[in-house]
């Protein structure tokens, strides 16, 4: 005699809507163009000097590519000079910013974010997953639970299997 068992998969059949955040990380190379290279003496930065390398420096190489653009020097560098080297980026860049990598990504993040349908959430149960492979900053989860907030039923944290919840609409 053989006996059969069902296996059920309840956290399939349990209606809940799982989000991998890493889905939505920026795919494309972030670099960073640091200021402090153009500096005489690692001080200041002078207009001249500046205009003739911004005229002969090869820009093509941030073809598509995030760029942050920083100084990591201790120097006072004018506003004009930031304008200057966004406008030479510009024609290669995918997108420019202020801020060093963790920054660029972050807001490269958000900006992912942003852009989702949160109405494909309307009334959901949601399952933020938490482990991955790639680092997801807090700062993703902040912008992904206030948008989702408005729209789902309930989120929660983790894994189906095993969730912390983060809040539930009262009906």
């Amino acid at each position: 005699m053989e006996i059969q068992e069902n296996i059920i998969n309840k956290v399939a059949e349990s209606g809940l809507m799982t989000i991998d955040l890493a889905n939505h990380a920026p795919t494309a190379a972030i670099r960073i163009y640091d200021i402090k290279e153009n500096l005489f003496h690692g001080l200041i930065l002078k207009e001249k000097d500046f205009r003739a390398f911004i005229k002969e420096h090869d820009w093509s190489q941030y073809s598509q590519q995030h760029v942050g653009i920083i100084c990591s020097a201790d120097a006072i560098v004018p506003t004009w000079a930031y304008m200057l080297l966004t406008t030479k980026i510009s024609d290669y860049a995918l997108s420019i910013h202020f801020g060093n990598e963790e920054t660029v990504r972050n807001m490269l993040f958000e900006q992912n974010l942003n852009n989702i349908d949160y109405s494909l959430f309307q009334d959901q149960r949601v399952v933020v997953k938490g482990c991955g492979d790639i680092d997801i900053p807090e700062s993703a989860f902040v912008t992904f639970t206030a948008n989702l907030y408005k729209v789902a039923k309930s989120v929660m944290y983790g894994e189906p299997c095993s969730t912390v919840p983060v809040f539930k609409r009262k009906t």
